[in-house]
């Protein structure tokens, strides 16, 4: 999927929701238990629910991973449901791999031919030969880890290198990657005050955005900066929206509080 389709999606729905489908068997309604495959089938009654609200859905690799071969297989099926029905949507595999050469070649085709997906969260740490070549894909973007929303981020990710943020120091090399259009980064809802420097560094790049709800972020904080004129934000719920209801109808608890988030979000762009 390319950018403009991304922003013409989000304007059509008056969304730049994403929906985190971080499947936890712990955690969904019992009854689905019964099921062939409980995982698909719960996520695809949440994106049966929620696909008018939602421009994006994000399923973290490890909640699948964690049920083996059967984990991987609910992926598959999860992700050629989604393009089959609803290929408008933009899909994120948040799979943070981080790895050189050949290898980081084989993370991307996984995930771009083999899976599908329209882009994949990256880890920065080993540098451009760990990132580019998941940019050497078409009409495919890779999310760079820049600033998480999590307590640890500051062990490594606001230190100074040379009086400069280390975060910062991501953002400004990796415009100098081959293919760097093809750039999204991640940048948490709980540090929104960092949101305005953020953009004078990466004013059009998309950042996708996770954190709001259940983590403590505020999505008026996130918009106030982190804004632009081609929208630039995928805000991401996960257990706030999935997680809405236990019983039988928890796909329309799920629908309701997308609402919510999306009503939100539509407010905020018609004030703009």
């Amino acid at each position: 999927m390319t950018t403009q389709q991304l922003v013409e999606q989000i304007r059509n729905k008056e969304s730049f929701l994403c929906i985190g489908l971080d499947v936890d068997l712990e955690k969904i309604p019992k009854h689905l238990l019964q099921e062939q495959d409980p995982i698909f089938a719960f996520n695809k009654a949440i994106i049966d629910a929620t696909h008018h609200l939602a421009v994006a859905y994000k399923p973290n690799i490890a909640f699948y991973e964690a049920y083996g071969l059967k984990g991987w297989e609910s992926l598959k099926k999860t992700m050629d449901y989604i393009n089959q029905y609803y290929p408008e949507l933009y899909t994120i595999a948040d799979a943070k791999r981080g790895d050189i050469g050949n290898t980081a070649s084989m993370y991307a085709k996984a995930f771009f031919e083999d899976m599908q997906f329209d882009s994949v969260t990256v880890a920065p740490y080993m540098g451009k030969d760990s990132v580019e070549p998941f940019l050497s894909f078409t009409n495919k973007h890779t999310i760079l880890l820049a600033l998480t929303s999590n307590q640890g981020a500051f062990d490594f990710q606001t230190q100074l290198i040379d009086g400069v943020p280390l975060y910062q120091k991501v953002l400004e090399t990796s415009q100098g990657y081959n293919n760097a259009e093809n750039l999204m980064y991640v940048v948490g809802a709980t540090k929104a005050e960092y949101f305005k420097e953020i953009r004078k560094i990466v004013p059009n790049s998309f950042l996708l955005v996770p954190g709001v709800g259940a983590q403590g972020g505020n999505l008026q904080d996130v918009c106030q900066h982190g804004l632009t004129k081609e929208i630039g934000l995928l805000v991401n719920s996960s257990r706030g929206i999935i997680y809405a209801g236990k019983g039988l109808d928890f796909a329309q608890k799920a629908e309701e509080q997308a609402k919510v988030m999306q009503k939100e979000m539509q407010e905020i762009l018609n004030s703009k």
